[in-house]
């Protein structure tokens, strides 16, 4: 375990804590407005999105997927932050056209409490697997799975993180998402600088990585063109900060989101990509990459992944105190229960930490897919307005996505072959194409069927009752 790394982390704590106020206010606490009641202008507000989905997770996501699959993994995966733009559509229908504060508040009122309930659901458990999943990366980032780095590491960095959000809710998370970003811009800068000034890494070469038009990066690509449509809504991080600042700056900066998170997750996808054209035989990325570039640009990786883990830490558990405290009420909104509900999510993350297996990272990936059931809902109720789609429609779209993602979660960990069996399809990417434009597709149908059966329901009705004469 490097010093340097343990050094570098604790100073970035101690600065996360020192920009952590102490609040007291509902506003401050759950809205992110400053004890003044300012919300947040476009500066803090974009570096604070940008921050929260370049977590960890992404950055090896990005970087792996490259390594793999050339430069077209890398697009793959830069092209799920278009989430931004579509992200940026569902609020500004949800809030200035249909005059709502909360998608929970917009379902219930199109479908009944299912809306809310099975909403709730999808968003409480991607939370969750987000706690999980960046934990895990602080603990690889520090030891073998097993070893007392990887649990000190995970244990620390979950408490220090847990400290500073309670400190000061969803306005401690925007402030010191600001500071960690700043901090991230500088490393990534450094990182990209000591990569280029290698010599080794090529333009062209990279711009080659993926000559096969059917390839597992090209197919992923189409995969998130569908998936994005969906992806936003679901997640609270994402939709919390939609909420909380002016029509002007909020669609400001989810449009400057956009671009700068792309650039960002393309420039670790590019280093994967390098890496995968440079690998030998037996190697993986890491040490790929430490071959290559040394030590001091692997340092600087493991930098930008800690900074990440904690400003997506923050942001996820602030997210669990508002969903659990006011969009769903499992206790009344104050200060302290919402306090009380970031702790259980943490406590939740550190059981599947130490009990659970791989599957349960694998089962990360599929809340694309799981989030589908929301995209007619995007379609047809905010962005076209139909207010008469059934509840049955909904329910049934939500059906579908919930077992679409099992279906891929199971193909992917390999323990079904259902799939392969029914489409002669070996790769999950091409499993997971066919699964979601399978989901988007009945959701809309389901959808559709709706609005002609509620069109003809009236007619039906007046048949049935008219007078036989």
């Amino acid at each position: 375990m490097s010093y340097t790394l343990v050094a570098l982390t604790v100073l970035v704590a101690l600065g996360s804590l020192v920009l952590s106020p102490r609040v007291s206010t509902l506003g401050s606490f759950y809205k992110g407005h400053a004890v003044s009641g300012a919300a947040p202008g476009v500066f803090s507000l974009t570096m604070s999105l940008v921050t929260t989905w370049i977590f960890a997770r992404s950055i090896l996501n990005a970087a792996i997927l490259g390594y793999f699959y050339g430069i077209a993994g890398a697009l793959a995966y830069a092209t799920y932050y278009l989430s931004f733009l579509t992200g940026a559509w569902v609020i500004a229908s949800l809030r200035w056209r249909h005059g709502f504060d909360s998608i929970q508040e917009f379902l219930a009122n199109r479908f009944g409490k299912i809306g809310p309930v099975s909403y709730s659901f999808v968003t409480g458990l991607r939370l969750l697997s987000e706690v999980f999943a960046n934990l895990l990366v602080i603990g690889i980032i520090f030891g073998p799975a097993g070893s007392t780095a990887y649990a000190i590491s995970i244990i620390a960095v979950g408490l220090v993180v847990l400290a500073y959000a309670c400190l000061g809710g969803l306005h401690a998370s925007i402030r010191t998402d600001v500071f960690q970003m700043v901090v991230f811009l500088v490393v990534l800068a450094a990182l990209m600088v000591l990569a280029f000034d290698h010599g080794g890494l090529s333009i062209a070469a990279i711009a080659d990585s993926s000559p096969d038009p059917d390839g597992p990066g090209w197919v992923l690509l189409a995969v998130a063109f569908l998936q994005v449509w969906s992806y936003p809504m679901h997640d609270p991080v994402m939709m919390d900060r939609g909420l909380i600042s002016d029509r002007k700056v909020t669609m400001a900066s989810f449009y400057h989101a956009a671009w700068v998170s792309i650039l960002c997750i393309m420039a670790f996808g590019v280093l994967g990509t390098y890496a995968g054209i440079e690998k030998e035989a037996g190697e993986t990325l890491v040490p790929t990459l430490t071959r290559l570039f040394g030590d001091t640009p692997i340092l600087l990786l493991n930098v930008a992944l800690i900074i990440s883990c904690m400003s997506t830490l923050d942001s996820t558990l602030a997210s669990a105190a508002k969903l659990s405290a006011v969009d769903i009420g499992l206790a009344k909104p104050t200060v302290f229960n919402g306090r009380v509900a970031m702790a259980l999510f943490l406590l939740g993350g550190f059981v599947m930490m130490f009990f659970g297996s791989r599957d349960l990272f694998s089962a990360v990936a599929v809340s694309g897919t799981a989030s589908m059931f929301l995209a007619p809902v995007a379609f047809f109720s905010l962005w076209w307005g139909r207010t008469e789609i059934p509840a049955w429609s909904y329910l049934m779209a939500f059906v579908t996505a919930i077992a679409g993602a099992v279906i891929y979660f199971l193909e992917a960990g390999n323990h079904m072959m259902l799939m392969q069996d029914l489409t002669g399809l070996t790769h999950k990417y091409s499993k997971l194409l066919v699964i979601s434009a399978t989901v988007m597709a009945t959701g809309c149908l389901y959808f559709g069927a709706g609005l002609v059966v509620r069109k003809r329901l009236p007619v039906f009705r007046a048949e049935q009752t008219a007078d036989p004469k």
